[in-house]
């Protein structure tokens, strides 16, 4: 499920806390690390969740507006198309969604009210209004609605947002990751699916990219001091002080991931940390990062410091 550019930016993101906290405990910043994934895995959950909180809302507006003392002839006889959205109640009957939310923890229950707020927000929309109009049925089409209204709509409420803020830290750079996944999971549900297959964090059959998140973080960390005198050396006319701490350990990430992992190319090494740079560092950091390990590399690789096995890899 997870990809290895999302393995990076947690491993950054663990590297700063570590070093901001004064170089703190190896084995407790490794410790956050994981359960730092774990909650990307809680917040899977919760999005899944929340879509069947929607139809229950939906439920409960249609209820209201029968038990009205004057119902109007829209209450008496109220549209439930979203309330019979085929991919919907898949959701609200998966037992396997069910379980991990029993096992994670996952529960709306004590935000009902905001769940009605952002149910009202979301019933506003020209798409949610579109598809309840329409004459259109089925389930291709149902899946698609739901897809196109979790995309623009569901993951943009501010009110969610302010509410993953504050329900974890570790949720401020994971929406986007996390809703890639869930909308990966709503693709793969068909017609007369009586459960849903979820997405598993790590791959049960294969830890190669589980050893790639501990390894990265503890070679970085043990690495850590000879690297940064490599650093040093390519950034004579610089004070490692007056160098952006998040560029620092970006460098350090690269190095180490450079040594270690000889399977790994080189290029694909640059360009994924120069990628970081731009969106998390200095508007000048991928132009600093870029010269500075583009002559550590091909210094290391001259001095035998980086090996890779396979052609092409230290291109």
């Amino acid at each position: 499920m997870l990809n290895r550019r999302h393995i990076r930016i947690k491993v950054m993101q663990a590297l700063y806390a570590h070093y901001t906290e004064g170089e703190g405990d190896v084995k407790k910043s490794q410790e956050a690390l994981f359960f730092s994934f774990d909650k990307m895995y809680e917040m899977y959950i919760y999005l899944f969740s929340l879509i069947i909180e929607m139809q229950g809302a939906a439920i409960e507006k249609i209820e209201a507006g029968k038990n009205k003392k004057l119902p109007t002839q829209e209450d008496l006889h109220p549209n439930t198309k979203f309330v019979t959205n085929r991919v919907i109640r898949t959701l609200v009957h998966s037992k396997s969604l069910k379980k991990a939310a029993d096992d994670t923890g996952v529960s709306w229950a004590d935000q009902k009210e905001l769940v009605k707020k952002v149910f009202k927000d979301l019933i506003e929309t020209e798409d949610y209004k579109e598809y309840m109009e329409s004459d259109e049925r089925g389930f291709d089409h149902d899946r698609e609605f739901l897809l196109r209204f979790f995309k623009r709509h569901m993951i943009n409420v501010e009110l969610l947002h302010d509410f993953f803020e504050e329900k974890s830290i570790f949720w401020n750079d994971d929406l986007d990751i996390v809703s890639s996944m869930t909308i990966k999971t709503i693709k793969t549900i068909s017609d007369g699916d009586d459960d849903v297959h979820l997405l598993e964090l790590w791959d049960s059959s294969d830890d190669e990219e589980l050893e790639f998140a501990k390894n990265l973080f503890v070679k970085t960390l043990s690495q850590g001091e000879e690297n940064e005198t490599f650093i040093q050396e390519s950034t004579k006319n610089w004070e490692i002080e007056r160098i952006a701490s998040l560029d620092t350990i970006l460098m350090k990430m690269a190095l180490a991931e450079a040594r270690t992992f000889e399977t790994v190319p080189l290029k694909v090494t640059l360009n994924e940390y120069i990628e970081l740079s731009k969106y998390y560092s200095t508007p000048k950091s991928n132009g600093f990062i870029n010269g500075v390990l583009d002559q550590l590399f091909a210094k290391l690789k001259e001095d035998g410091v980086i090996k890779k096995i396979g052609r092409g890899l230290l291109q």
